[in-house]
């Protein structure tokens, strides 16, 4: 299928849009995700530039906005299958080394379940709830990380409100493990659902963290409620807010 031109009439690009017909056994919500799939721009540039699933693009431009997968950075990505944002980390920390005027960098990878092997990357097959996972993730690293970030999702329950409140614990559980074994003036990024109950979750970031920014990048569906926390210059726990915290809604 030719992509239309810039110019193309509106109609004719309606025209190209892939239209899926519900087969025999298949729901009707699975027959529009396949159709939302299949006419996703993200999923196709996902396809064409090699990364395992769209959700790469979201780390990628929150990089380009914020800067914290530096060259020499050390990052844990937690839930990391299918792999995507681990894909990105590798060259933009320099974990091949492919640029020998740079540092060279670390990409640790861990999730439930096994996740295939991605070129500079470390790939652990490990529970980060466990009680010894903080302890292996450093000696992996050999010290501690500059970056943890998060893109995991509870189990959706089809209920809004229960599902967000399942997202905001496994966030906190997420955060608790990079208060452990972030670097000082690290960076913790994570997904969150718009939902009303993760007001104690920024504070608690924003006594931890010089800067915190809540954003929505262009790579997120427009009709979806999750956001990402950005937390930058981690300074410790700290039991007492600064005065001096910055953050952007």
């Amino acid at each position: 299928m030719k992509t239309p031109d810039k110019n193309t009439s509106g109609r004719g690009q309606r025209d190209l849009r892939v239209k899926v017909k519900t087969a025999k056994g298949r729901k009707l919500s699975s027959t529009l995700w396949l159709e939302r799939q299949l006419n996703d721009p993200y999923v196709q540039r996902a396809k064409r530039e090699g990364f395992r699933g769209r959700a790469a693009y979201k780390i990628l431009e929150l990089d380009d906005r914020y800067g914290f997968l530096k060259p020499g950075a050390r990052v844990v990505d937690l839930g990391c299958a299918p792999g995507g944002w681990c894909q990105v980390a590798v060259p933009r920390v320099n974990a091949l080394g492919d640029n020998p005027r740079k540092p060279q960098g670390r990409v640790i990878g861990v999730d439930l379940q096994e996740v295939e092997a991605i070129p500079g990357a470390e790939l652990h097959q490990l529970d980060f709830l466990s009680d010894e996972a903080d302890a292996l993730v450093k000696g992996w690293l050999g010290g501690r990380a500059d970056v943890v970030m998060s893109d995991m999702a509870a189990a959706a329950s089809g209920h809004k409100g229960t599902d967000h409140l399942r997202i905001i614990a496994l966030i906190e559980a997420a955060l608790a493990f990079a208060f452990d074994v972030l670097e000082d003036d690290g960076t913790f990024v994570a997904k969150v659902l718009a939902g009303g109950a993760e007001n104690e979750m920024n504070a608690t970031l924003k006594k931890n963290f010089k800067k915190v920014a809540n954003v929505k990048p262009p790579a997120s569906r427009s009709d979806s409620s999750e956001k990402f926390v950005v937390a930058m210059g981690y300074r410790g726990r700290q039991l007492n807010a600064p005065q001096n915290d910055e953050s952007e809604d």
